[in-house]
């Protein structure tokens, strides 16, 4: 696997007048997950975005090494074609393998991704981050949606992931079953 880190340093988020947190600081390497705690509102996703440079800090720098794959609460899968057609296109894109990591889709294949259930949009998200080829995951509650099986199962996928030598940095209010986690607490950094 391609190396891979990322490291922000003295972090500040603004959204309208209002500073979500500010001064947090955090690092991940090959092998490693972060975990963003906190409640709804807190700043998490924006947190997420600006790890994958879709949203300028306020204050601070963020460092990335390797290729970043992002799953967030925008599905980037075209609702109108088949599920097997839209995780294509980003194979396509990517120059990556075929998913190894099962998410329970070979059923729903044919089935334009509109009429996905929550559950099934969250697992197709998660199978093309996983398919990506990616080191560096930025995954924004990845959990939500899920049942107590499939949560455990993208758990699963993460910690292969990060065996293999990549990274994971999650974002979610509900904790998580994984080995080895570095929790940030975003309550700590309120401005």
């Amino acid at each position: 696997m391609q190396e891979c880190g990322l490291v922000a340093t003295d972090i500040a988020c603004r959204r309208g007048d209002r500073i979500l947190f500010r001064g947090l600081s955090l690092s991940v390497r090959a092998g490693g997950i972060v975990h963003l705690a906190g409640p709804n509102g807190i700043g998490k996703s924006s947190l997420i975005r600006i790890l994958a440079g879709l949203l300028r800090p306020y204050a601070g720098t963020v460092e990335r090494t390797g290729a970043i794959a992002l799953a967030d609460e925008r599905l980037a899968l075209d609702g109108h074609q088949p599920l097997a057609q839209a995780l294509a296109f980003w194979q396509r894109i990517d120059r990556a393998e075929p998913e190894q990591a099962d998410f329970g889709l070979a059923d729903l294949l044919d089935v334009p991704v509109r009429y996905l259930s929550t559950g099934q949009r969250k697992r197709a998200a998660l199978a093309r981050v996983a398919a990506s080829g990616a080191p560096l995951w930025l995954l924004d509650e990845p959990l939500n949606g899920l049942d107590t099986y499939w949560s455990c199962k993208a758990q699963a996928a993460i910690d292969a992931h990060c065996r293999a030598g990549g990274a994971v940095v999650i974002a979610s209010h509900q904790p998580l079953a994984l080995e080895a986690v570095d929790q940030i607490k975003l309550l700590d950094f309120q401005a």
